[in-house]
């Protein structure tokens, strides 16, 4: 089962800032991340969604390769690649893997203008290791939602709720 986080930030920068931190600590096997979002909100208050994953690139390189093998054993390959590569980015537009959009977006609605907010959702963690790579952010973000356990949740809170 996967945990949901959401932290909050003052500004429209450290949201990116974090997840670049937590993907460079994926890499080292300290966490392992379904989902990463970032979500910035201009002065206006209207919300912009940041995906870690671009479904639409992915889905468009993935349906190109499909279609390409498909259309060699019907002996026009680029037919079958520009064919394959529109499904393929179809289905991304409307996929939705990790957090839902829409929660996204319901959630985001309690943010001020100017703010941004990293939403993660962790599969499995070394979370000792990740909070000791996480003291950069001290002081910078609040924790706004968390589905952990109350013990992880209270050393999330106090790593980076304290003033620095």
């Amino acid at each position: 089962m996967s945990d949901l986080v959401v932290i909050v930030f003052d500004d429209d920068k450290t949201a990116f800032e974090m997840r670049t931190a937590l993907i460079k600590m994926q890499n080292q096997y300290l966490i392992e991340l379904e989902d990463a979002v970032v979500v910035t909100k201009d002065a206006a208050g209207t919300a912009q969604l940041h995906q870690a994953v671009n479904l639409t690139a992915a889905g468009a390189v993935g349906g190109a390769f499909w279609g390409s093998l498909i259309g060699m054993l019907f002996l026009n390959p680029l037919l079958g690649a520009a064919a394959g590569a529109g499904a393929g980015a179809l289905s991304g537009v409307l996929s939705d893997i990790g957090i839902s959009d829409t929660t996204i977006k319901d959630v985001s609605e309690a943010f001020k203008p100017g703010t941004s907010a990293l939403f993660i959702l962790v599969r499995k963690a070394t979370y000792d290791k990740v909070l000791e790579g996480l003291k950069e952010f001290a002081g910078k973000g609040k924790v706004f939602q968390t589905s952990l356990a109350k013990d992880t949740d209270a050393e999330l809170r106090a790593a980076l709720e304290k003033v620095s």
